[in-house]
């Protein structure tokens, strides 16, 4: 098995994409957490 070399441009520029997409990721999750409580508390309040 080969294994691949990567240069210090990629592998900052690789840590900066995982670094974008866990911010993503995280950013989905507190958004469908506020809607479900959004709807649960309109639900319980009406």
């Amino acid at each position: 098995m080969e294994l691949i070399k990567l240069t210090a441009a990629q592998r900052k520029s690789r840590r900066n994409r995982n670094v974008a997409l866990g911010l993503v990721l995280a950013g989905l999750v507190i958004l469908f957490y506020a809607i479900t409580i959004v709807k649960i508390g309109g639900g319980m309040a009406g």
